[in-house]
């Protein structure tokens, strides 16, 4: 696959660098994509026409180029979530692509001890067939 860290956070919707238990890694992303309706901007949040600057919590995706309007949820479905990753079961090093779809997985929280639902993207180890989740970051 030989998978590319992106050069800038800007590049990307959802960046993480974290640790898997013991002896796992993982690097995930998910790059931004181009407008499907003209093909020539990549979407982003709009921006604030006074300051210039991102407006993090808008509920749609902006096409700069044509101004085309897309729900966040409806453009969210359409990316893909890539990852670079060393396995916390097996420890081998590994690469992979998913859908970019967030389901309730059971987390056990370490400060409460306790087990809790959370987002994750799931996907499989390549060597050992092992669930990887890649949480939300808990409160």
């Amino acid at each position: 696959m030989a998978l590319q860290i992106p050069a800038s956070f800007d590049a990307c919707v959802y960046f993480t660098r974290r640790s898997l238990g013991t002896k796992g890694k993982i690097v995930a992303w998910v790059p931004k994509e181009m407008c499907k309706h003209c093909g020539k901007g990549v979407m982003e949040k709009p921006r604030d026409p006074k300051t210039g600057k991102i407006k993090i919590r808008a509920k749609e995706y902006v096409c700069p180029a044509c101004n085309i309007v897309v729900p966040e949820q409806q453009y969210e479905d359409t990316l893909t979530f890539s990852a670079i990753y060393a396995c916390s079961q097996c420890g081998k090093t590994g690469e992979a692509q998913a859908p970019y779809k967030r389901k309730k997985v059971k987390v056990f929280d370490e400060e409460t001890l306790k087990e809790k639902t959370a987002d994750a993207v799931q996907f499989l180890c390549e060597h050992c067939k092992a669930k990887i989740n890649v949480t939300k970051k808990m409160k």
